[in-house]
């Protein structure tokens, strides 16, 4: 209980510091309160897991008769949030950690995914947004080698890779490169100085592993690639990679507007996300070309939600 409390006094220190002109800071006064009638405006960031969870959302929403505006792909979770702070976006689908980490700047490790989701709860709730009940799905950051890589230079840890000679070089997307969940956290909790990124799409990053051209790439743990024995993901026993739950984050605004039976429609979806079954919607899309809202729409009508 004490570390609960001390985490969320430190995450007070830091929210009191986020005050001034930014462009996350939202003013309440205005901000206009949505019309029952008015549309949900729901975004997704830009790869392939996102997508999918805006459509299960909004199919999931228009099924409950909600009138819904989905706006795909808007980009990494510094813009997205930006973008719902400012009134741009009604809700979208969070990971806790990231959140965390790269939005609010909470640089201490939760312990635990409760004492993240916790923390992220308050963070939201102060500008006047509610992180709706996080899913059992987790797809958190993390590194991922070729196996004949790992035994060649005994790589079983994160930290291991200190031990590989020259540069390390990783793919991954453009932020990385100055995220505390990429680059930044990299040298600052496992001392790593020896990394060379290669920014590349979303698509690039186990391409690049396969044809030599990167010894690791920064993956997503949820990512169909990894279901199988082809990739090896590095341990984290630093907790850098924080807690990978998805959980939406909605307008206090638009909750109030729509009623009881918005928050319940959300929650239901939510509630039916794990890690297995978004591993196969995105091996669906990923691997045999299927189109996202095809994919949501036969997992939604399975578990008979539309």
């Amino acid at each position: 209980m004490r570390r609960a409390l001390g985490l969320l006094a430190a995450l007070a220190l830091v929210l009191a510091g986020c005050g001034g002109g930014s462009d996350d800071d939202t003013s309440t006064g205005q901000q206009v309160a949505p019309a029952k009638g008015s549309p949900i405006l729901i975004g997704s960031k830009n790869f392939t897991e996102q997508t999918i969870l805006g459509e299960l959302y909004r199919q999931a929403l228009e099924a409950k008769g909600f009138e819904v505006v989905l706006k795909p792909a808007i980009g990494s979770s510094e813009i997205i949030h930006r973008a719902l702070r400012r009134g741009s976006l009604d809700m979208y689908p969070e990971y806790v950690g990231v959140l965390l980490s790269e939005v609010a700047e909470v640089r201490a490790r939760p312990r635990s995914a409760a004492a993240a989701y916790k923390l992220a709860k308050v963070y939201e709730k102060r500008a006047g947004f509610t992180m709706l009940a996080q899913s059992r799905l987790s797809d958190a950051n993390a590194l991922a080698v070729k196996p004949r890589f790992a035994a060649r230079h005994r790589l079983h840890t994160i930290a291991d890779l200190r031990r590989v000679p020259g540069k390390v070089r990783i793919s991954a997307l453009s932020e990385f490169n100055t995220r505390f969940e990429g680059r930044v956290g990299l040298r600052e909790v496992y001392g790593l100085r020896n990394l060379r990124v290669t920014v590349v799409p979303s698509d690039g990053r186990y391409s690049a592993l396969e044809d030599g051209s990167v010894d690791v790439a920064s993956v997503f743990t949820a990512e169909s690639q990894l279901a199988g024995d082809d990739y090896v993901v590095l341990g984290d026993p630093r907790r850098l990679f924080a807690s990978g739950h998805v959980a939406p984050i909605v307008s206090d605004k638009t909750l109030a507007a729509h009623g009881p039976d918005l928050r319940a429609a959300i929650d239901a979806v939510t509630r039916v996300l794990t890690t297995p079954a978004m591993r196969r919607m995105n091996a669906a899309v990923d691997l045999r070309r299927r189109k996202p809202a095809v994919v949501a729409g036969e997992f939604l009508r399975a578990q008979r939600l539309t």
